[in-house]
């Protein structure tokens, strides 16, 4: 068995680096059992060093501001070069897709070179018939390599609690939502749209993929409703503004908008109740196999998903267990998932569309971390406007009503606090399309009277 790494090669080597920069977990797991002498070059062998020394220190993987200071105290020219070199090597596999077989082969060679480190040393040991000594060493080299996360520790970790990557969240593109969610939606994380049928709740995934998109993420959007193309054509109405009837009139203008966002997005048709959780998980498998890693799922929706169990248990089970497993998967995955839901169709008249409309199962609601609903009654729709009221929230305060305005002609969704400008504009329109309604009754209802 040899002695380095080399047996694997440059880029392999290359690449375990990069893994650390990725991986804080597997930098704590694998920090004591290896040697920086494991590796070829002595470029490799510094950088290794620098990782360990600075994690040893703050217990954080250094950046890349941490290793350009290094580099000044490297006096030979060429020597720096190289390792700056094999930084920008490293820099490039950073989202190599097979980092976990790099990080699972390397962790078996150093607690390998652990035990034949302990028998090597156990020889003397052994002609003295040192045997309580030589289980010692042999016992410390059987755990070498193991997990040491064993989760947040409070009294140690207090420094986690407060930085910026301890929650990391994808914005709504929405201030009004942002703020209440502490910044919008997190990995392993699950947010729910409540809404009737024909309100917009679809209309509302696709303006979270668009302002996700647009901040250089990337979405994988799920539709179990509508086919692909026709989903794309929201996005389109969307980004573009342009009515979604009118859009064949403007496909350069389509172009040159899509162009601009900096963002993936791809979108997956299945059919009703023809896919599960499970479903989900091996497609984006499948994506992140073929080099596109979501930042963000979207599933419309989630109630006609099929269910991983059973398919004759009671339809409120099914339905918990589907989303119960849904943010499962986004915490499996780590990544944030945004869905919809069905509310029942007393709740089409609802000024405010509480807890108690949401259709079948009240698990929804127990599982999800953020559930908001959405209530378009008729006059609304006359109006352009909405509300959303916050049903549940994990992250801060809930039962806060929010005025939105809504063009469903090209799906544009504007979300704001009751007090702003855009709230204040939005709650007279509501006024405006109630007077109108009642205007329209009063007319008809002078007509009726006149026939008789």
């Amino acid at each position: 068995m040899s002695d380095k790494l080399s047996d694997y090669g440059h880029t392999f080597q290359i690449k375990l680096i990069a893994s650390f920069f990725n991986d804080k977990q597997f930098l704590l797991q694998i920090s004591d059992i290896l040697d920086p002498n494991f590796f070829e070059s002595e470029a490799n062998q510094f950088i290794i060093e620098t990782i360990i020394d600075y994690h040893k220190q703050y217990k954080d993987v250094p950046t890349l501001d941490v290793l350009k200071v290094k580099l000044q105290e490297i006096e030979n020219d060429v020597f720096k070069v190289t390792v700056i070199d094999s930084l920008k090597q490293a820099h490039r596999y950073f989202e190599s897709t097979d980092l976990e077989f790099i990080k699972e082969q390397a962790l078996d060679f150093c607690k390998n070179q652990c035990i034949k480190k302990a028998i090597l040393e156990s020889v003397d040991l052994l002609k003295n018939s040192s045997y309580d000594s030589i289980k010692a060493k042999m016992d410390t080299a059987m755990k070498a390599g193991i997990t040491r996360d064993v989760g947040h520790e409070y009294n140690i970790d207090i420094d986690d609690r407060y930085k910026e990557s301890a929650r990391k969240t994808i914005s709504t593109g929405w201030e009004a939502i942002d703020e209440l969610m502490d910044g919008g939606l997190a990995a392993g994380e699950l947010g729910v749209f409540v809404a009737p049928a024909g309100i917009g709740k679809s209309w509302a995934l696709v303006n979270i993929g668009c302002n996700a998109a647009k901040q250089g993420l990337n979405v994988l959007h799920y539709t179990l409703e509508l086919n692909q193309a026709y989903v794309g054509l929201r996005y389109d109405a969307v980004n573009t503004g342009i009515p979604a009837q009118n859009l064949k009139y403007h496909i350069d203008d389509v172009k040159d908008k899509i162009k601009e966002i900096p963002g993936q997005i791809t979108i997956k048709y299945y059919p009703t109740k023809g896919a599960t959780t499970l479903t989900i998980n091996s497609h984006v498998e499948k994506c992140m196999a073929n080099g596109f890693k979501p930042d963000l799922l979207i599933v419309d929706y989630a109630d006609l998903l099929r269910n991983n169990g059973k398919s004759n248990m009671d339809i409120r089970l099914q339905l918990g267990n589907i989303y119960e497993d849904l943010r499962g998967l986004s915490g499996e995955l780590e990544i944030p998932i945004w869905t919809a839901s069905q509310a029942n169709r007393s709740a089409l008249q609802e000024d405010i569309i509480q807890a108690d409309k949401i259709s079948e199962s009240y698990n929804k609601i127990m599982t999800a971390d953020f559930v908001v609903s959405l209530s378009r009654k008729i006059e609304d729709k006359m109006a352009g406007t909405g509300r959303l009221h916050v049903i549940k929230n994990r992250f801060g305060p809930d039962g806060i009503t929010l005025p939105s305005t809504a063009n469903l002609s090209n799906g544009k969704f504007d979300i704001f606090t009751e007090s702003s400008i855009g709230g204040q504009e939005a709650t007279a329109a509501m006024a405006k399309g109630q007077d109108a309604v009642r205007k329209q009754l009063a007319q008809k209802f002078a007509e009726l009277e006149g026939k008789k």
